[in-house]
């Protein structure tokens, strides 16, 4: 379902901005984004997360507002599109952190002025989220959810963040030579399943940084998550299924690597391993380990883009 609101002034829109002060390693255009919407006469009314109070506190009044802005790190995103999850209040992830995937996937700019006019535009994408599970304890995610080698990448990179930017995956990565193997015991919407590798990753977007496909076949709107089987003895062997999938998007033919990595579509997943691994979901690494549960949640959030459904898709 796509929604537009084809009045072009800003004038009577209430805006909930929710920001992370901590997010992102240079200087936020978050300013200027607001200044520019009073400019143009939206009413905006600004909310500073702050670490010791959940995010449901803050969208308490959330149905007062036309649209929901946050900013910060896909953490701060994910975060809030749980707390909006079925209240039909568009958001607009700001890019306001290191990485920001959730604002590239979506095809978001990054500058102040574009993003005013992805607002004014009014055109929104009702997508879907996924809900994962530990320990009774449930939080949302856009991306995707992991355990295994993406997990410990991410845990790496905290260090670097500060003072390498985006670049602090690339570095992480590069440390992930020889990571933990161990064997994953799965159930797929109700179906046993068991293979030995790095890692797991429970994808509802597709794309990694510049918007390079993870793999291809990934949908935000098919109400499936695409799972991947990380299968490679280190995360450098999966750059030949990298090439794949953006010979697949570009439409060049039939994979040329295979062995890496196995997909797979569910709506419900739970994953246990024979080793405990960290979990991410988002990028933000979190103390607890498997096992996990993560379920879908089809349409559960509108996101503002100018995107078209299509291009969200690997």
């Amino acid at each position: 379902m796509t929604v537009s609101t084809p009045d072009s002034s800003l004038r009577g829109q209430r805006l909930l901005v929710v920001f992370n002060p901590k997010s992102g390693s240079g200087e936020s255009q978050l300013p200027l984004f607001l200044s520019l919407l009073r400019a143009e006469g939206a009413e905006v009314t600004e909310r500073e997360l702050r670490h010791d109070t959940p995010m449901a506190s803050y969208l308490d009044d959330l149905e007062t507002f036309t649209v929901l802005v946050a900013a910060g790190g896909d953490g701060t995103v994910s975060s809030a599109a749980y707390s909006a999850r079925n209240r039909n209040v568009p958001l607009l992830a700001f890019p306001a952190g290191t990485a920001n995937l959730i604002a590239q996937n979506l095809a978001l700019p990054q500058d102040a002025p574009a993003l005013v006019e992805v607002v004014r535009a009014g055109h929104s994408l009702r997508l879907d989220m996924g809900e994962v599970e530990v320990k009774g304890e449930k939080s949302g995610f856009c991306m995707l959810a992991g355990a295994g080698a993406d997990a410990s990448m991410i845990r790496d990179s905290e260090e670097l963040k500060e003072r390498f930017g985006a670049l602090a995956y690339v570095m992480s990565a590069m440390r992930q030579l020889n990571p933990k193997k161990t064997i994953f015991n799965l159930v797929i919407d109700g179906e046993p399943r068991e293979f030995e590798g790095i890692g797991v990753m429970v994808a509802n977007f597709g794309m990694a940084n510049y918007r390079l496909p993870i793999t291809s076949d990934i949908s935000p709107s098919d109400g499936r998550f695409t799972v991947i089987l990380m299968k490679a003895g280190n995360i450098m062997r999966l750059i030949p299924n990298l090439i794949d999938s953006v010979r697949a998007k570009l439409n060049l033919g039939d994979p040329m690597f295979s062995g890496n990595l196995e997909t797979l579509e569910a709506r419900e997943i739970q994953v246990d391993a024979a080793d405990p691994f960290p979990l991410q979901y988002d990028g933000e690494l979190h103390v607890e380990t498997t096992p996990f549960q993560a379920r879908i949640l089809p349409g559960a959030i509108r996101f503002l883009t100018a995107a078209q459904r299509g291009d969200l898709e690997t």
